[in-house]
């Protein structure tokens, strides 16, 4: 009988927690492990595409992810149900709601996910400081508290957690999905109106204080005083032409016709082929999947010093301060002048590194054999 895992997560709209998870259910051996998933609030993008692998996806339907009795009662009640031998939970509403459902339901085995590095929580509604208060004070109910990145795990031990074990798993990346194509860079370029041989720099993120839209618009600002041609392209939930504050930007930066807003995307590994230069801008990440797809595309990448973005980068990109636009323009000039065989070297130097050390095939296997170990001590838990 293959081991029953339910995965509890807060929301499943396109983010780098809810394709992480999309990845794994997408790879597990389902002769080892049979799989569902539950989100807090109405299934979004990614859940239909895990229904689509045939695993059943389920709803709390909760508003904007706040935990309720209802909801502990409902979730409950599922978890007496199915009874998995695992709960797996994902960010941190699921994390509080999925430990107490998991101790009134008498699921002994709960793994959380953590994935931030970087929280500035005045950005953030008071209830999600609460939420991570009661998660660092409850963190040492579940057997283990992963978390995709070193720096993210030094981050919530700064905050209070005090997990049993902890686990580092990095994202894992699919090299036959993402990988370089010449061909599609052309074709992309032809669909945006972009020049074959012109600079395009992107930007790939949901709408978020936190992933710095605007300061790569006031570097691009900066890039283009300096009298650097480039074009620059964004991509992400939220970030359209109806966004004001981005168009508000762009208009005080004087980029009009430079900047493209290409909101959510599905074929992301068609928009990193386009690219010369991706910019992760963030004030926090954990391990941040865009850049390593762009470098698995073959695209150098510039990041800020947050997460493990430098730990990922390594030589083959540029690391600059956080909220700094001046040294992320400086950082686009320098590789831009370096010229394409430069870029190029960088970029298949970037490919190699996500092979050896971010492979899906890695993540796939870290994650089977943690549960497999849960099982294990917890048999022998019993027998002694």
């Amino acid at each position: 009988m293959p081991t029953k895992i339910l995965h509890l997560i807060t929301d499943l709209n396109t983010g780098g927690a809810e394709i992480s998870l999309y990845r794994l259910l997408a790879h597990m051996d389902r002769d080892r492990f049979e799989s569902q998933v539950v989100s807090l609030v109405p299934v979004g993008q990614v859940g239909e595409k895990i229904r689509d692998l045939g695993i059943p996806v389920r709803s709390l339907d909760l508003k904007a992810g706040r935990p309720t009795l209802y909801a502990l009662f409902r979730l409950t009640g599922w978890l007496c149900r199915e009874r998995p031998s695992i709960l797996q939970t994902w960010l941190y509403h699921a994390d509080l709601l999925g430990i107490l459902a998991a101790k009134a339901g008498g699921v002994r085995r709960v793994a959380w996910n953590i994935r931030n590095s970087e929280m500035d929580f005045s950005r953030y509604r008071q209830l999600s400081k609460i939420v991570v208060g009661a998660c660092a004070r409850l963190s040492g109910w579940p057997q283990v508290v992963i978390s995709n990145s070193q720096a993210g795990q030094e981050f919530h031990a700064r905050l209070g957690y005090h997990p049993r074990r902890w686990a580092i798993i990095p994202n894992g990346i699919d090299l036959q999905v993402f990988h370089p194509d010449p061909q599609t860079r052309l074709d992309v370029r032809k669909e945006l109106e972009v020049d074959p041989g012109a600079i395009l720099i992107g930007q790939v993120a949901r709408y978020d204080p936190m992933k710095g839209q605007i300061i790569f618009l006031k570097a691009a600002g900066q890039l283009t005083r300096a009298g650097v041609d480039a074009h620059f392209v964004m991509v992400g939930q939220g970030v359209s032409y109806e966004n004001p504050t981005l168009a508000e930007v762009i208009r005080d930066e004087a980029l009009d016709g430079r900047v493209l807003l290409l909101g959510l995307r599905e074929d992301m590994a068609r928009i990193y082929a386009a690219l010369d230069i991706l910019t992760s801008p963030s004030s926090g990440e954990g391990f941040p999947n865009v850049i390593a797809e762009a470098m698995a595309c073959g695209v150098t990448c510039v990041a800020t010093d947050v997460g493990d973005s430098a730990l990922l980068v390594g030589e083959t990109g540029r690391i600059v301060p956080p909220g700094a636009p001046a040294a992320l323009a400086a950082a686009w000039q320098e590789l831009i002048s370096a010229g394409r065989l430069k870029r190029r070297e960088l970029g298949e130097a970037a490919r190699r590194r996500v092979a050896e050390r971010f492979s899906l095939e890695k993540t796939i296997a870290a994650y089977q054999d943690l549960y497999d170990e849960l099982l294990a001590r917890s048999a022998k838990g019993k027998a002694v």
